[in-house]
């Protein structure tokens, strides 16, 4: 399958900013499950600064703009052609040991529930990938998709509690419960391909990677129940939504800021 990218990120201010420092993670993975047909990321007026590859394996860019400046805006185009590897990632180069996934973050900090019904949708299985299948269910089960629920800083433990969410927390509780049973697990951020009423999220998407006994890094999606597949296209990871975060900047001045965000995926006929 190719798939296109159309993604754009706006943010108006009410007052000129005098200016702004970005560091951009917006590029597409290299890795067996997609080929970078091409890809461009600009940040109009921007001024590109250091590019470097991190043990993650993501592409980062820093760009600066000058102001003063109203709007800031940041383009992402691009084609991918991707094929279905089962949700295992192959050929992803990167150099962190998974070990260093079981870390805990405030978003992803265990409050005891999370491990308690781990165990409890485990129990009786030994087999490490059927427990990540579990898992990864357990999590659609426990935390409903329902847009506006939560908010960027909600917890695991609270989208748990609510029993509502979006993907990223729904990525949040498959992670911390992972952890919890001593599997390394990681935040993923990337696009989706929305086919019909199949598809649970909008164009821009995230899900969960669990390092799985003889298979690596595996993806899980609890927001659809699956694995991602050639729908998906996979852009960069971290410790959680905040770790892995496409954009992170500041900008400088006192104007407000409004922020509108524009992703369109098409497939195209190979």
């Amino acid at each position: 399958m190719i798939l296109t990218v159309e993604h754009v990120t706006v943010y108006d201010y009410d007052a000129p900013m005098r200016s702004s420092v970005q560091s951009l993670r917006l590029f597409a993975s290299r890795h067996d499950g997609q080929r970078v047909i091409d890809w461009d990321v600009s940040v109009q007026g921007g001024i590109l600064g250091g590019a470097f590859r991190d043990g993650a394996g993501d592409r980062i860019e820093g760009w600066s703009v000058r102001g003063p400046m109203e709007q800031l805006r940041i383009s992402v185009r691009g084609r991918v052609e991707t094929n279905d590897t089962a949700g295992i990632l192959r050929g992803h180069r990167e150099t962190i040991n998974p070990l260093a996934y079981l870390r805990e973050t405030t978003l992803t900090h265990d409050d005891g529930t999370l491990s308690s019904l781990a165990l409890r949708g485990v129990k009786g299985e030994e087999d490490p990938l059927e427990q990540a299948h579990r898992l990864c269910v357990l999590t659609a089960e426990e935390v409903e998709y329902q847009a506006g629920a939560t908010e960027t800083r909600t917890t695991a433990a609270e989208a748990l509690a609510h029993k509502k969410g979006v993907c990223q927390d729904q990525a949040h509780v498959l992670i911390t419960m992972a952890r919890s049973m001593g599997i390394p697990a990681r935040y993923v951020t990337g696009y989706l391909f929305g086919e019909g009423d199949t598809a649970r999220e909008e164009a821009s998407h995230a899900w969960a990677e669990l390092h799985v006994r003889n298979y690596g890094w595996v993806g899980f999606d609890p927001a659809n129940r699956c694995c991602p597949d050639a729908r998906y296209i996979r852009i960069g990871s971290g410790l959680d939504a905040q770790d892995a975060a496409p954009i992170r900047g500041i900008a400088q001045g006192l104007g407000e800021e409004r922020m509108n965000v524009s992703v369109a995926l098409e497939s195209v006929q190979q």
